[in-house]
């Protein structure tokens, strides 16, 4: 020890003894007996809760392992299961509908609604500004009549005896002001027109999760549909999807018929020919798509059908006879889906998934009447005809698995699924169609659930039940597609019927 250190030891030493008054009495027999049990009670206080913490976390593998076995013991096969029978994922779905409450308060909520409606209403004008340059900087110049040799170009008098003038020596009129076209557009025209929001039918999460604005214009009945994209966080850009032309019905009913202005309502269906489009390859892959309205400009459409004439167009009995048959039908399975949707619909989708080998996603009539067998879905088979008539339309005996379910099953109203495709699309913000298991785990949220809130469950818990009914349908474990995640939440939407109920457990659970 140095003479330092030593120095400082006896500095140290006397100041303790500085600190302690001489005249301080012993402590007595009582006191020395209170501290010595306040020692023995905070030893083993924490000696409790050092046992806690690792039976917690016991417990916590414990239940998870258990869990996921009595599931697999309980629910091996569809169709060991009767109707009525609940398994573990069914009542750990079922804690889903428990987490209704409201998750903002009334002024929070408000901000939040006006941020978002301002948000949207940027996003539209941007598009409605992109289609108003394309389409007035566009239509002189894509005129068929500026093609013809008629009065579009002038030839050079130096080589007036060599019959046409060499392409270097043409003058082009097509920027003179004094163009005349029977078909240049007007501001004014163009302004006369409906816009709506649009999504793609497809399972294809890329596609599906598309942000699509429409427009349909009354002066010639023609629409064009157009992509938000955003590059980053400040680039954003409105490219054309669908280019503007006059188009028609490609299936149903209505085959060959234009497409008017009262075609144009919320959970209508716009059907296209994918080879006549430039279109991305996944959805070209089906020769048809279909182009689902989400929401549109209600004073708008308003305005136009007061000061139109002619569009008037009736529903066909036809029509009516389809849609009492898909009440039918659905009424029937919705009594049996009753508790066990998500279940029976996520392992409907996966079922289905599996044995699209060829990726297309049709199949023949004997292939959905086995599935409806096998997951207890059995309708008569009167109905079951009636509603094949009626999917079957071209009559190859094919028909997508998304189709299918949505009639015989049926979906959820647009209101909901925006909530959805916002939840994934949050999610998902490469736009890759799938996300990691681990993502969900991290930006899943129960501090709100309702079991958490009164102390009967942990947080842990609660998503534990999430994520295990989640990964028990996922075709790969370690993540998520679109059509897995969407498919989740048509089954637990199956029971809930106020949509405001529904709408919080998605924004409770990811803070949308």
């Amino acid at each position: 020890m140095t003479r330092k250190s030593c120095q400082k030891k006896m500095e140290l030493s006397l100041l303790e003894q500085k600190t302690i008054p001489e005249n301080l009495p012993p402590p007595t027999d009582k006191y020395k007996l209170k501290y010595q049990q306040y020692e023995a009670e905070m030893k083993e206080g924490y000696k409790q809760y050092s046992q806690r913490t690792v039976e917690n976390k016991i417990n916590s593998a414990q239940f998870q392992e258990s869990s996921r076995k009595t599931a697999e013991k309980e629910d091996p096969q569809p169709e060991d299961r009767s109707d009525h029978d609940l398994s573990a994922l069914d009542e750990k779905a079922l804690l889903q509908q428990c987490y209704t409450n409201n998750p903002y308060t009334i002024q929070h909520s408000i901000r939040k609604l006006e941020a978002e409606e301002v948000a949207a209403e940027r996003r539209k004008q941007t598009v409605v500004e992109q289609v108003m340059v394309d389409q007035l900087s566009r239509a002189v110049i894509s005129d068929p009549e500026q093609s013809t040799n008629t009065g579009t170009y002038q030839r050079d008098h130096t080589f007036a005896g060599l019959g046409t003038a060499p392409l270097r020596f043409r003058k082009r009129t097509l920027h003179e002001t004094k163009i005349r076209t029977r078909s240049s557009l007007t501001e004014n025209m163009l302004s006369n027109k409906l816009r709506f929001d649009g999504r793609i039918l497809s399972r294809n999460g890329r596609d599906a999760c598309r942000e699509l604005i429409g427009f349909f214009f009354m002066y010639d009945r023609s629409l064009t549909v157009y992509e938000y994209r955003q590059f980053g966080k400040n680039r954003t850009n409105a490219l054309p999807f669908i280019q503007k032309g006059v188009y028609s019905y490609q299936r149903g009913q209505r085959k060959g018929q234009q497409y008017d202005l009262n075609d144009l309502h919320v959970g209508a269906n716009l059907t296209f020919l994918s080879c006549n489009l430039s279109l991305p390859e996944s959805i070209k892959q089906n020769a048809i798509f279909t182009l689902r309205v989400t929401n549109i400009d209600e004073a708008a459409m308003d305005i136009l059908k007061t000061t139109s004439v002619g569009i008037k167009q009736d529903i066909t009995q036809q029509e009516i006879d389809e849609s009492r048959v898909f009440r039918i039908v659905q009424g029937i399975l919705k009594e049996k889906l009753s508790k066990r949707g998500v279940r029976v619909v996520t392992r409907l989708g996966k079922y289905f998934r599996e044995l699209d080998h060829k990726g297309d996603g049709a199949f023949s009539k004997a292939v959905f009447k086995q599935a409806l067998t096998l997951f207890h879905l059995e309708v008569p088979e009167k109905d079951f005809e009636s509603l094949w008539l009626i999917l079957d339309d071209n009559g190859n005996d094919k028909v997508d698995y998304g189709e299918f379910t949505r009639a015989f099953i049926g979906e959820m109203n647009e209101y909901r699924k925006t909530f959805v495709r916002k939840a994934y699309m949050k999610l998902d913000f490469n736009k890759t169609g799938r996300v990691p298991m681990v993502d969900i785990r991290k930006c899943y949220c129960a501090k709100k659930h309702s079991q958490v809130l009164s102390g009967d469950a942990t947080e842990e818990e609660i998503k534990s039940s999430f994520l295990e009914t989640l990964e028990h349908v996922c075709s790969n474990p370690s993540e998520v597609s679109y059509c897995e995640f969407e498919d989740y939440y048509e089954g637990l939407s199956i029971e809930i019927m106020n949509d405001e109920d529904f709408v919080n457990i998605l924004k409770n659970a990811w803070g949308i």
